[in-house]
This record gives C-alpha cells, structure tokens and sequence, in this order.
C-alpha cells in the first residue's frame, strides 16, 4: 500500500500519518516503513544538534502498521491504543534511517486485539513491544 491506500483505512492525515507504504506478507505479519526526512515536527526539539526520533513516535509507527492488520474491520471505525507493554528501545533513529516495522498478531479478544510490534533499521533491532488495540465505532 502507498500512502493514499493507507489512508483509505486510517483515519490518520498529516502531520501524524508515520508511514510511507505497509503490506502484509503471505504469513500474516504487517510491515511498514517510513524514512526519517529530518525535517519532522518530531526533531525540532528532540533534540537541537543531534536529532533523534522519540520512542514514543516508533510506538505510533507500529500502532499505524497494525492497522493493516484490521484493514478488512476499519470501514467507519478508529483504531485507539488500549496498551503498550514490554516496550524496548535497542538503538537510536537518526535522520536518514529507513524504519522497517513488522507487527504479527497475537490474539483478538472480542474488539481487542494483540499484536508484537518491532523496529528496525538497517537490519538491526531499534524497538520492540507489545500493542493493544480496540477497534470502535467512530464517534
């Protein structure tokens, strides 16, 4: 999916839309990207002279690719965050550095859903947790 594919089921829109293209693989998993341009609202401040992407903007990255996972339950719906637990920051995101995110499911709980979200970046581990979600009617 591009960008205008995704936002056919996200309801998110620039500034906050965080990923550049997302699929899923023949087993399942999500993956997105998004390269970090370096001009981002998120850098202005974090931090002057040595940019880095917050943790809590990776978080918001793999919340947006999992829900490509939804993509066939998002029709007038919103995705909310209902619990981030076991999140690990490994390395730093620097402008420049392609994210690659890969979200599986877990398990579904009737709205809820549980998901293992990671980050990676050249290969190597940047962020890794666990994602709950529920899906609900807009309001």
């Amino acid at each position: 999916m591009n960008k205008e594919e995704i936002k056919a089921i996200l309801p998110h829109r620039e500034p906050m839309l965080l990923i550049d293209s997302a699929y899923l693989d023949g087993d399942g998993a999500a993956h997105g990207e998004y390269t970090v341009q370096g001009d981002e609202w998120f850098l202005q401040g974090h931090f002057p002279g040595n940019p880095i992407v917050p943790g809590v903007i990776l978080c918001e990255m793999a919340g947006q690719t999992c829900c490509v996972l939804f993509s066939d339950k998002m029709k007038d719906k919103i995705p909310l965050f209902a619990g981030i637990n076991k999140v690990k920051f490994r390395n730093t995101v620097k402008p420049g550095d392609k994210i690659e995110l890969i979200c599986t499911l877990q398990r579904q709980v009737g709205v809820f859903s549980f998901v293992e979200g990671k980050a990676f970046v050249g290969g190597g581990l940047c962020m890794s947790g666990e994602f709950s979600f529920a899906i609900v009617s807009e309001a």
